[in-house]
């Protein structure tokens, strides 16, 4: 099963696929809730270069890794990757209202659906709020 969800970033594409691919601002915007953090993130943004966040509550009760492998890069359109057994696509639209930035990813089956789409959606949230309010360069 796939899942997909999205935002409207509204800023121009250059800064929003920079934030979404630097580590440097990954680990500000990656959590599903304030009560979580990225700690670290890397990437090697190119086909067959690998990435990963680590991702951790902030009472340090629990935390995982988040890791994979590019697959495709189209720079300021798309990105895909994989991630264990299953795979995820990022797709950039620029619009009148911003960038539209829809993540397409393969479900798993330990959470509901609703949970890993409600989790993911978080996380774009995010990044949406991040991007907005980063003061422009």
């Amino acid at each position: 099963m796939r899942i997909t969800v999205q935002t409207t970033v509204a800023a121009p594409i250059d800064r929003v696929w920079h934030a979404y691919t630097t580590p440097a601002d990954i680990v500000k915007w990656n959590a599903a809730s304030d009560d979580w953090h990225t700690t670290s993130a890397t990437v090697d943004l190119r086909e067959g270069g690998a990435f990963s966040s680590r991702m951790e509550a902030k009472d340090g009760s629990m935390g995982f890794d988040f890791a994979g492998t590019y697959t495709k890069i189209v720079e300021h359109k798309r990105i895909e990757y994989s991630f264990g057994d299953r795979k995820a696509e990022v797709e950039f639209v620029p619009g009148a209202e911003g960038v539209v930035v829809r993540v397409v990813f393969d479900a798993e089956t330990t959470h509901s659906v609703e949970q890993q789409q409600g989790g993911w959606q978080a996380i774009l949230d995010s990044f949406a709020r991040y991007v907005e309010a980063k003061p422009k360069v």
